[in-house]
């Protein structure tokens, strides 16, 4: 009888973990760039806590981290230092983890040459944007055109760079 209950306790933590890593699995699969560098150049409160709420827990942390410093600045935020060193925090951890990811190192290089001096999040703009460069072709078409959309603003990267 107790064998029963271990067996049946077993396959049921299998079916749970097997469920959440294909959740996961799915969401990497399904990461709508268009979306998400919408709501990084022009959106509103609301559209990126709805990006952010389709990521889940297991979501890409740098994507999480993005969004949560491009919410801080957002006006009338609340919290705006925590929410970004919070961001940061995630931001980093994801290029630590995955150092030759240049779309993460894209996000950091934005956001640092947008960030206020105060917060001394500016060390690795030039790095970031060598890195950048030398690894554009590896991004996705959406994701170029967001970096060259990005370069007509930008004080660091330029149109001609590409």
């Amino acid at each position: 009888m107790k064998m029963k209950i271990i067996w049946k306790a077993a396959i049921l933590t299998l079916f749970f973990i097997a469920g959440k890593l294909s959740i996961d699995t799915a969401f990497a699969q399904k990461l709508d760039r268009a979306a998400f560098y919408a709501a990084m150049k022009s959106g509103t409160k609301d559209d990126i806590d709805k990006l952010i709420g389709t990521m889940g827990e297991q979501g890409f942390k740098g994507y999480k981290g993005a969004l949560i410093i491009r919410e801080a600045g957002l006006p009338g935020a609340k919290g705006r230092l925590k929410m970004f060193k919070e961001g940061k925090a995630m931001l980093e951890a994801d290029i630590a983890a995955h150092p030759d990811n240049p779309e993460l190192r894209f996000l950091r290089l934005s956001i640092q040459e947008r960030s206020p001096k105060i917060v001394g999040y500016k060390g690795d703009i030039k790095k970031d944007k060598e890195f950048l460069i030398s690894h554009f072709d590896e991004l996705p078409p959406v994701v170029q055109t967001a970096v060259k959309d990005y370069s007509k603003e930008s004080k660091t990267l330029k149109s001609t760079d590409f």
